[in-house]
């Protein structure tokens, strides 16, 4: 096992982001939330059920480019057979971005009915978006709106303030910040977060952080390790060990031979995100009992 790192993440303007939340779900009709598909759950806000109230939900796994498809899929079911309407896109082509409008109107058909038999037929669908930091958020937003008109970035927390974004004639979205919550209950959701970059790195001790992460894929990618970075993985070595291997091998070495451990271990997270390892997921649902 990895060392355990403490990470405690909830600046300001999250309390801001909350309350935004807050105040403006009872304008919508349905509740949106993008998670990344390589972590379904530790990507999943457990403050969101309170903060949606009794509102239709939608869940948006994204990136499903960069996760494990045979895991994707079993995330898909896992979903369904709980009774929640799931949509399987990736941001970056736009892939299953389309579906979303159609999506919408299937989970709200019974109050679209209702509208229309009290003759508000082609009222606006209100859909509220939400998800954590750096979840492509803002990139699905400009997908499904066709032009730019939500600040993307690779870094955490950049949507700041509330905006609607009007898609076609009777679909309006919601945008709201990125979102954490106070306390993490369990230190494994908030490595989850860090390796995908939803915690900013500088408040991180990078080098145990990707350690952990070499040590998680040794059980679960090791030929993943193995490809990148053309070294052997067997079984004595600890994630240390394998950052100073691929380290080794990618010659950084500062003065006296020593090898250059923070830079691996930047480049080990860069690769990660990047999808550059291969595709990969850290979380698998739980089994079924």
């Amino acid at each position: 096992m990895g060392e355990e790192i403490r990470i405690h993440w909830f600046p300001g303007h999250m309390t801001k982001a909350r309350r935004m939340i807050t105040e403006n779900v009872r304008l919508v009709d349905i509740v949106c939330e993008i998670i990344d598909a390589r972590i379904p759950v530790s990507s999943r806000n457990p403050d969101l059920d309170e903060l949606a109230g009794t509102k239709p939900r939608l869940i948006i796994i994204n990136r499903i480019d960069q996760a494990d498809p045979a895991v994707t899929r079993l995330w898909a079911e896992y979903f369904r057979k709980r009774g929640i309407f799931t949509l399987e896109v990736e941001c970056k082509t736009g892939s299953g971005v389309s579906g979303f409008p159609a999506a919408v109107r299937e989970i709200l058909k019974d109050k679209l009915e209702a509208y229309a038999a009290k003759g508000l037929k082609g009222r606006s669908v209100r859909a509220m978006v939400v998800g954590i930091p750096n979840v492509g958020k803002s990139s699905f937003i400009n997908r499904v709106a066709r032009r730019k008109v939500a600040a993307a970035s690779d870094k955490p927390g950049v949507t700041r303030g509330k905006q609607w974004i009007k898609i076609g004639a009777d679909l309006e979205l919601l945008d709201t910040p990125g979102i954490l919550w106070p306390k993490f209950d369990s230190q494994l959701v908030a490595e989850n977060l860090a390796f995908t970059g939803a915690i900013k790195d500088d408040i991180l001790d990078v080098e145990t952080l990707a350690s952990n992460l070499m040590s998680k894929l040794k059980e679960t990618y090791p030929q993943s390790i193995e490809n990148r970075y053309k070294i052997s993985v067997s079984e004595d070595d600890g994630g240390f060990g394998l950052l100073e291997k691929a380290a080794r091998k990618r010659g950084f070495l500062i003065s006296g031979g020593e090898v250059d451990l923070e830079r691996m271990a930047n480049i080990l997270l860069d690769e990660f995100r990047g999808g550059l390892l291969g595709r990969i997921s850290l979380e698998k649902p739980p089994e079924e009992v």
